[in-house]
């Protein structure tokens, strides 16, 4: 795709606030083309090195395009982040909230040990570290996804599990915690009995009534009585 080719498929539409849907289409796909190379031009380059120039070049976007839509390098980031959550993952649905907890572990696990995927993610939690509006757009994109997760806290209240109420949303970050904190803090291989240990650690806080309060979920009627 030619830089003036892609300048007239982006037309003068002007990006949605973070957190909407865009059109389908070719603004679309130059919008997906335009996540891509900022996805690798931070795997290769890290934030400080991410210039709009790289992005123009490797996504085919003319970058008169690129400063007019997206104005700077940080709006670059913030969008292929929103962009990033608006896809249409679920959470594991195992039959259990033991077997949930541990798909969603592994899964952490999974996309941080897998090279082809494992850099550009990290890439995009890093450019959080140095910039205010990257930083805005991480926390709304894993906002997004744990609230997607609180499904499993649902499904476990429905099913009797969970004896009294409590906060899905602390739930569920409990089980990734560690994993980051190793990934991003301390710099330590992650594996998957690292994850089981999470999701033990998790569910014995559960039965220990930490998770009690807050934005909670209702236990089962026959759970609770």
């Amino acid at each position: 795709m030619t830089g003036e080719s892609a300048r007239d498929e982006a037309g003068s539409t002007e990006p949605s606030a973070p957190g909407t849907r865009r059109p389908g289409g070719r603004t679309a796909r130059t919008r997906a083309a335009v996540r891509d190379a900022v996805l690798a031009g931070l795997t290769e380059h890290g934030y400080p090195g991410l210039t709009v120039e790289y992005v123009a070049e490797h996504s085919g976007v003319h970058k008169t395009t690129l400063y007019r839509r997206w104005k700077d390098i940080e709006g670059l980031v913030a969008d292929a982040l929103d962009l990033a959550g608006e896809d249409s993952w679920t959470p594991p649905d195992t039959g259990s909230l033991e077997g949930d907890l541990r798909a969603l572990a592994h899964e952490v696990v999974a996309s941080f040990t897998d090279p082809a995927v494992a850099a550009s993610g990290s890439a995009m939690i890093a450019a959080g570290f140095q910039s205010e509006r990257a930083a805005e757009a991480l926390r709304a994109y894993y906002a997004e996804r744990f609230t997607r997760c609180e499904a499993l806290v649902e499904r476990a209240a429905e099913r009797g599990e969970l004896a009294t109420p409590l906060d899905a949303g602390a739930l569920v970050r409990s089980v990734s915690a560690p994993l980051f904190f190793r990934l991003f803090i301390t710099r330590e291989p992650i594996d998957f009995a690292l994850a089981d240990q999470a999701v033990a650690a998790t569910l014995a806080a559960t039965r220990a009534g930490v998770f009690a309060g807050g934005d909670t979920v209702g236990a089962a009627p026959d759970a609770a009585s």
